[in-house]
Parts: C-alpha cells; sequence; structure tokens
C-alpha cells in the first residue's frame, strides 16, 4: 500500500529523531548496564513521532516512518554497552575516550546499515518472516492514516490500553506478578517451567506463529526439562532448586549459543543464494534503474564509498588502539588487517544471523548477547592463532584480549544495527516507505546515537562505577551497575586466550545444533517444520520469554478458523502499550534511581493470583475479540 502523501525525509523529520534519539539512546544504555537488558524503540518512537508531527502540523505517514526509522536505529545503537566497558573491566581503559567511541560506534552501525540493503531482499522483500515489532508499527501508521480503518484503529487502541494497564500494575505498582514458576526435584535434579504474564510477548507470540512458537517451547523444554536437571544430578548440591538457575546460566545457556551458532550457519548457506542475489541487484546500476521506487536503494556508487569510508576509519582506529603498545611492522599490520576483515567478514555473518532471528521473535527479543558469544570466541579464536604462530607474545595477552573486546565493539554495533533494520524496513515495505530513503536515515540515526553514546557511557562510569571497576576510591560498590554481558564478554575472552574455558557445553550445543538441522529437514519432507535457529534460542533466552510467546503462537493457532485482521491489530496493540509503558518507567527509574518509587506492597500469593486472573481474563478477551470479527 503506497501512501502518496508526499513528504518523507525532511529537515524537521530529521532533526526530531535526532531529539528522540538522545532520549532512547540514554534511557537504553542505562538499563543495558544495571539490568543487561533494553527496551525496544521502533514502536515508542512511532508514537512519539506521530504525535509530535500532528502537533506541527502537516505530518505525513512516509514522514512519521522516516523519524521512527532514525530514531530506533541510534536507540538499538546503544547495544554497543555489552562490549566497550568490558574494556574498563579489564583495566585497559580508565575512562571512555569520546572521540574513539563516538567513531568505533558510528563505522560498526554503519556497516549494519550497509549489510542490510543485501539482506533487505533476501530477509525481508523475498522472504515470509513474521516481523512482530516491524509488522505492529506498519499496523501503526496504517491505523492512523488519513486512509485508515475506524475498526482497526480501535482494535489497536484497545489492545495498546489492555497492554499498557497491565504493564503498569505489573512493572509500576507492582500489584501483579511478573510470571509464574512451577517447579519440582528429584534428587538432586531440578524441573522447572517458567512463564511470564507480558502482554507484548503475547502479542509477539501471535504474530510469530506457531511454528516459531512450538520451535521455542521444545528449546524449553529441552533446557529445563532435560539438560538442568541432567547437570544438576551430576553436580550434586543441597538446594537443587537454587543451583538450578546458574547451571542454566552458566552452562545450559553455552549449549543454546552453540546451537545457535551452528543453526545460524546452516540458515545463512540456506539463505546464501537470495543474499548473493540481493547483492548483485543492490551493486547493479542497470538493475536499479529499472526498479520501482519502492524497492530502491542506495546507489552502488554511495554503497562503495561508504564502505572505503567506513573501512579507513577502522583502519584508523584499530591502528590508534595499537600503536603505543603494539610493536610496528608486521605484527600491527597483521592485526590491524584482521580487524577490518572480521568487522566486514564476521560482522557480515553476525548480522544476518541477527536479522534473521529479529524476523522470527522481534528485535527486542532477539538474543544478540548470544551471537556476541559466538562473535567473540572466534575472535578470540583467531588472536589465539597469532599467538600459537609467535606473531603475539604472552606478555601481549593483555593487549590481544583488550584489541579482541575492541573489535567486538564495533561488531556488536553492526549486529544491533541490522537486528533493528530490517524490521524498520519491513515497516517500510508494508507502508510502501522508498527504501533508500529509510537507508539514509538509518545513517544519520548511527551518527546521532554515536554521538551521545560515549557521553552516556562516561557519566554512567563515572556516577556509578561498573561491578569491579569503580572509577573513584570510597565510591558504594552496592551502587555499581552490574553490566552483565560487558563481564560476560570479558571473560570469555580471558578464558580462551589464558586457555582456561571450559568449551564442554559449546561442544554439546554444536552438536545438538547438527541434530536439530536433520530432524528439520526430515520434518520438512511431511510437510512440518522445526526451525533449529528458533530451538536453540528457546534454549538460550530465559523460558519465561519463549513460553509465553509459544502461548501467544497458540492463540493464533486456536483461532486460526476465524479472520485474523482485528487479532493482528489487537496483538500489534499489546506491543505498544507494553512498550510505551516501559519507556516511561525506564525514565522514572533513571531519575528517582530506583525501581520500586511507585510500588505497592502486597502479599505474594495475592500478586500470583491477581496476575493469573487478569493474564487469563485478557487472553479469554482476545479470543472473544477475533471471534466476533468473523
Amino acid at each position: 500500500m503506497k501512501y502518496m502523501d508526499g513528504k518523507e525525509l525532511t529537515i524537521r523529520g530529521i532533526v526530531l529523531g535526532a531529539l528522540i534519539t538522545v532520549i532512547f539512546t540514554a534511557a537504553n544504555v542505562y538499563l543495558g548496564l544495571k539490568i543487561g537488558l533494553t527496551f525496544g524503540s521502533s514502536i515508542p518512537a512511532t508514537i512519539i513521532s506521530m504525535a509530535l508531527l500532528r502537533l506541527m502540523g502537516g505530518g505525513t505517514t512516509l514522514e512519521n516512518n522516516m523519524v521512527q526509522t532514525q530514531a530506533s536505529a541510534a536507540g538499538t545503537l546503544s547495544c554497543v554497552f555489552a562490549a566497550l566497558p568490558a574494556l574498563i573491566m579489564v583495566g585497559y581503559w580508565h575512562e571512555f575516550p569520546y572521540f574513539v567511541t563516538f567513531l568505533v560506534t558510528m563505522a560498526g552501525g554503519m556497516t549494519g546499515v550497509l549489510f542490510t540493503i543485501p539482506l533487505r531482499r533476501a530477509l525481508v522483500t523475498n522472504s515470509d518472516l513474521p516481523y512482530p515489532e516491524g509488522t505492529a508499527c506498519a499496523e501503526i501508521l496504517r491505523a492512523s492514516s488519513p486512509e485508515g480503518d475506524a475498526d482497526s484503529l480501535r482494535a489497536l487502541t484497545a489492545g495498546s490500553l489492555v497492554s499498557a494497564g497491565v504493564a503498569f500494575a505489573t512493572s509500576g505498582l507492582r500489584i501483579l506478578s511478573d510470571g509464574f514458576s512451577v517447579a519440582t526435584t528429584a534428587g538432586s535434579s531440578a524441573f522447572r517451567l517458567t512463564g511470564s504474564f507480558s502482554l507484548a510477548l503475547l502479542g509477539t507470540g501471535y504474530l510469530v506463529g506457531i511454528g516459531g512458537g512450538i520451535a521455542m517451547l521444545v528449546g524449553v523444554l529441552m533446557a529445563w526439562g532435560v539438560m538442568v536437571p541432567v547437570l544438576g544430578h551430576l553436580t550434586p548440591s543441597a538446594a537443587p532448586l537454587a543451583a538450578a538457575s546458574g547451571i542454566w546460566l552458566h552452562k545450559v545457556r553455552f549449549i543454546g549459543a552453540g546451537a545457535i551458532a551452528v543453526a545460524a550457519i546452516w540458515t545463512l548457506l540456506t539463505l546464501a543464494g537470495p543474499v548473493a542475489k540481493g547483492l548483485r541487484e543492490a551493486l547493479s546500476i542497470s538493475h536499479r534503474a529499472t526498479e520501482d521506487e519502492t524497492d530502491r536503494d542506495l546507489s552502488p556508487r554511495i554503497m562503495i564509498t561508504l564502505s572505503v569510508g567506513v573501512a579507513i576509519i577502522l583502519t584508523g582506529l584499530f591502528t590508534n588502539f595499537l600503536w603505543p603498545v603494539m610493536s610496528h611492522g608486521a605484527p600491527l599490520l597483521t592485526l590491524v588487517a584482521l580487524g577490518v576483515i572480521a568487522c566486514f567478514g564476521l560482522g557480515f555473518l553476525v548480522a544476518s544471523a541477527c536479522g534473521y532471528m529479529a524476523g522470527i521473535v522481534g528485535s527486542s527479543s532477539s538474543p544478540i548477547s548470544g551471537v556476541g558469544i559466538i562473535a567473540i570466541i572466534i575472535i578470540s579464536l583467531c588472536l589465539w592463532g597469532l599467538e600459537s604462530s609467535g606473531i603475539l607474545s604472552v606478555t601481549q595477552r593483555p593487549l590481544a584480549i583488550a584489541f579482541g573486546l575492541f573489535m567486538l565493539s564495533a561488531i556488536t554495533a553492526s549486529a544491533a544495527i541490522s537486528n533493528d533494520n530490517l524490521q524498520d524496513l519491513r515497516t517500510g515495505q508494508l507502508v510502501g516507505a522508498t527504501p533508500w530513503k529509510q537507508e539514509i536515515g538509518l545513517l544519520i540515526g548511527c551518527v546521532t546515537g554515536a554521538l551521545v553514546i560515549p557521553w552516556v557511557l562516561q557519566i554512567l562510569y563515572q556516577a556509578y562505577g561498573f561491578v569491579g571497576a569503580m572509577p573513584h576510591d570510597g565510591m558504594d560498590p552496592a551502587h555499581a551497575l552490574a553490566a552483565p554481558q560487558p563481564a560476560l564478554m570479558a571473560a570469555i575472552a580471558t578464558g580462551i586466550l589464558t586457555r582456561s574455558l571450559d568449551w564442554n557445553m559449546l561442544k554439546i550445543g554444536a552438536l545438538l545444533g547438527i541434530g536439530m538441522i536433520v530432524a528439520d529437514l526430515i520434518l520438512r519432507r511431511r510437510k512440518l517444520a522445526m526451525p533449529p535457529l528458533a530451538v536453540g534460542m528457546g534454549i538460550y533466552l530465559p523460558p519465561e520469554v519463549s513460553v509465553t510467546i509459544a502461548i501467544g503462537s497458540g492463540l493464533v493457532w486456536l483461532l486460526r478458523r476465524f479472520p485474523q485482521e482485528r487479532g493482528t491489530m489487537i496483538a500489534s496493540g499489546f506491543i505498544v502499550g507494553e512498550s510505551l509503558v516501559g519507556v516511561a518507567l525506564a525514565a522514572m527509574t533513571g531519575a528517582t534511581g530506583s525501581a520500586d518509587t511507585i510500588a505497592i506492597s502486597l502479599p505474594a500469593l495475592m500478586r500470583s493470583g491477581l496476575g493469573w486472573a487478569v493474564f487469563a481474563g485478557v487472553c479469554l478477551w482476545f479470543a472473544r475479540k477475533v471471534r466476533q470479527s468473523a
């Protein structure tokens, strides 16, 4: 559906996107360092830009889409929090140098935008991946446009209000339990099934569909019904239930990462043809001349110029990073070349995997940290090989660890941008936007986000410090930011280069990934499917995420006989309402320093009962609304 409403890429839209960027980027960096989680920025950006453009007057659907594209890209770029603080944790940096942090974040993000151009054709244009958040954004834009259907707008609004109310009562007032947990033990083995009452995850599951939902549920059952109990039996504990969480976090998640790695490689091999075709078309001047405006990317000349420019920036950054402490000549050139090749080669593979996973479960639930684990392992193994060959000495091991984490920061930025950008391009496809204009907006978002991120990182570090790394004497360690992802990445890099990492879980995961691929191929002969990447995500992600997505996908299967338009709108509303409340509560947490500012104390049993009642009631209300649409 093409909206012939004129304005799309405008000056005021660029300025508005930059202003929204500052808010979302700061909030996401803070939450990421404090609790290891961020919020999806596409939907809140869509709502905020829509409201502000209406106040200004003359706003269009396509202009609104451009604003959210730019703002969500910048907000997502904040995922570099998963790597950059690790340089302080290993003692290589003692602050965040503004210019270096800005350049590595911007360059990494821009490579992600360049990667999404051929990936757009393979994973969006010629793919049936659901892209839940991208679809939800498109539904918001459609419903709010002059051509929008009133019934659709009412359904979207109803879902948003219900979800916002439940999210506020759950995460703000704390009068509703946020999920359920059923657990039992058998000797030293613990079995647990955990689910969330998040309506955003329920809506995501509805948009994902039954195939992805079942695959993720299978992953959960494998993790908590087999792996955790077996490992608990092999390592007995006096408190099996308490030990189960540690087993999943430190062992089973690595099995999931190994399975994701193999499944991602397999998925990319199956997509090699479409991706290669997309790259040829993107670089073909003659093909571009024959394309419709709604399928036209940046020109090949601009793409090549940007690629060369980013490569020059990365070369300068890596040289600057190594020059003061690295012997010049062949060793320095080798490491710089490794860095640039890793950012473009490994970065493209990581970006492709993240983009595909975002297409299955959405940007917010896509396990970027799992792909980050895979990336730092590959980088560290390359550095290990250079040390074994004599190019690096044992005394240079701290430098090698720090350089691996520095490379990872650029690759993380690239993966995060691809993870979000494909959602934005899916939104653009659904509303008839112009891809090359969106890609310009994405590049602008990378610049504006990179301008903010170093400043936010430095302020947070000076104000709170990180666990194990305090900037000043006398600071209270209780207030330090946990920064769980950077700590994990630093531990993996150090473990590999010091030869102390336990590889067993990763090997088991890799073998499991091969088995899932074979099982999927067998099932497809019978017109069934079990996507191995979705199963791996079910093992890796927290179980409450996968279980609730599976419940949502079960709803769409139960209601499959009825028209799905209203269900899609309500499910999109579920994502919208919870996302907006999440942004508001994140801002309140940052302002007050506490997540319990407005919490009301209720007995745990009452909160659990109310949570169950509300969640079940919403599911019944949702089903009734879909059935009424018949």
